[in-house]
Order: C-alpha cells, then sequence, then structure tokens
C-alpha cells in the first residue's frame, strides 16, 4: 500500500481499497486530500500474483462483496463513496 500525505485531521488510520480506473474510487480519494486527511491507498489492480491477492482478502474481511472504493477509517468501513458517511467517520 502506497502511503499519501496530506495532513493529519484526524487520529484514526485511514486506509483505501481502490481501483486504478474507478471514477468512485478517485473521488473518495480527492474527498481524502481536500480534507487533508493522511490515508494509505492500495490499488488492488495495480497489484499482482501474492500482493493482489492478500489485499483482496483483507479487501473481503471488511467488506464481504469486495466492492471498490472501501474506505476504512479506524474501525468504521464506508462502502462505496459516501462523503457523509466518510465525513462522520473522521469526525469532520
Amino acid at each position: 500500500m502506497a502511503a499519501k500525505n496530506g495532513g493529519t485531521k484526524n487520529d484514526k488510520k485511514v486506509r483505501v481499497f481502490t481501483l486504478s480506473t474507478c471514477i468512485w474510487c478517485r473521488k473518495a480519494k480527492d474527498l481524502l486530500d481536500e480534507l487533508g486527511v493522511e490515508y494509505e491507498c492500495c490499488e488492488v489492480d495495480l497489484l499482482s500474483g501474492n500482493e493482489r491477492d492478500k489485499a483482496r482478502e483483507e479487501l473481503k474481511k471488511l467488506n464481504p462483496r469486495a466492492s471498490y472504493p472501501t474506505v476504512v477509517i479506524g474501525e468504521d468501513v464506508v462502502v462505496g463513496f459516501d462523503d457523509i458517511k466518510i465525513r462522520k467517520a473522521l469526525g469532520i
């Protein structure tokens, strides 16, 4: 997973599972960037072999449908791009 720098307005660990070609994934990352949230991004389709398998397994544990984007904020999991839910989970 690649780290993304944008500041740390929140103290929760934020991870985002995305596809590089997904517009909703881009919107989720853009929102986090706009809010100045530091996050780790895993673009699953750009991984290969064991890395891709491990990322998919982790994603399925968090989101059994394995849909994108999946935004993990602390213990909260937001499936799909949902501005309100993402902000709420961040406490913004």
